[in-house]
């Protein structure tokens, strides 16, 4: 198969499209999939328009109760506990879930942080690099054996914020110096990386994968954010109001995107790409406009880099 071009479709959808038009006439009955933060913001929405259409979903969470309380009447949800921070509970994670001896045919790795003070986990990571790219990149090695051959999808939710750094090979952790939104910038990158050679790995085995921009949604992902710096960044005014209401997407439309690349037929046969507005998004201009996906985030030999590190840091690879 062909590496799928960079550049849109035509879906016939758009930044206003919801979870729900995504998915209409989509019958996922019979369906398993895994949204790893399926209880808070945009993971919410994926998980309740998922078992609308009929497909149950594995929500595996750092804060369990939390989620069976947020899921509480969203029938075909079901919790389980994972830390993406914690490589041991991620591997306890994939070890119950291979012992039930389920197919999944879709995984939307959908949890993460954002802009967080400097904070370091395991051997003294960056707390961003390895919970929202090294833990996701364990997870779904660990899971392959489970990943439904010829179908199935593996989703990585990337942000626009990718723009704001690549892959900073010389010092991955930030151990000299730290900046919260490039170190942010740097993990959305890696987590496109991942699904271009995750693509790339796995489409022989009619696997794909995808990575995507939800769009701006203010969700519980700003919780690292001081109310000043949200306010100087003009998306609310200082009583906590949107700003620009039409800037930013509902949680319904910022679901979107992440359902339709799970789901859609109309990205049947393609795959390794980046996403945004339910369609396969164009380069990023010349003119700096943070819009479309950086050469440097689609970069198969940076991609196939990163893999090799990635698999070095956590001791798991699929594929060796």
């Amino acid at each position: 198969m062909s590496t799928t071009a960079q550049n849109k479709i035509g879906s016939g959808f758009g930044a206003t499209s919801t979870a729900e038009d995504v998915l209409r006439g989509i019958d996922l009955t019979g369906r398993l999939a895994l949204v790893t933060g399926g209880y808070s913001g945009l993971g919410l929405e994926t998980t309740r328009a998922l078992t609308r259409a009929g497909a149950r979903v594995v929500v595996p969470a750092r804060r369990p109760a939390a989620a069976r309380e947020a899921l509480a009447g969203v029938d075909g949800a079901e919790v389980d506990e994972l830390d993406l921070g914690d490589l041991d509970s991620v591997r306890a994670f994939a070890e119950r879930f291979l012992a039930s001896g389920r197919t999944l045919d879709m995984v939307i790795d959908n949890a993460g942080i954002m802009a967080c003070p400097e904070t370091r986990v395991g051997p003294g990571w960056e707390a961003q690099f390895a919970t929202n790219h090294l833990g996701h990149f364990a997870l779904v090695n660990r899971l392959w054996p489970a990943i439904a051959p010829g179908a199935a999808r593996v989703v990585s939710v990337s942000s626009r914020g990718h723009h704001l750094s690549p892959v900073r090979w010389d010092d991955v952790h930030w151990q000299r110096g730290y900046d919260k939104w490039e170190a942010y910038g740097q993990a959305k990158t890696a987590n496109v990386l991942f699904a271009v050679h995750l693509d790339a790995l796995a489409r022989d085995s009619g696997v794909r994968a995808f990575a995507l921009h939800p769009g701006g949604i203010l969700t519980p992902l700003q919780r690292h954010l001081a109310k000043e710096e949200m306010v100087e960044r003009g998306w609310i005014d200082e009583h906590g109001n949107p700003l620009n209401p039409e800037g930013f997407k509902t949680p319904q439309q910022g679901a979107a995107t992440q359902v339709w690349a799970a789901t859609s037929p109309q990205l049947d046969g393609l795959g390794g790409v980046y996403l945004e507005d339910c369609d396969i998004a164009e380069p990023a201009p010349s003119d700096g406009e943070r819009t479309g996906v950086m050469s440097w985030a689609v970069d198969p030999e940076q991609a196939a880099r990163l893999w090799d590190l990635s698999a070095d840091l956590t001791g798991v690879n699929a594929f060796a």
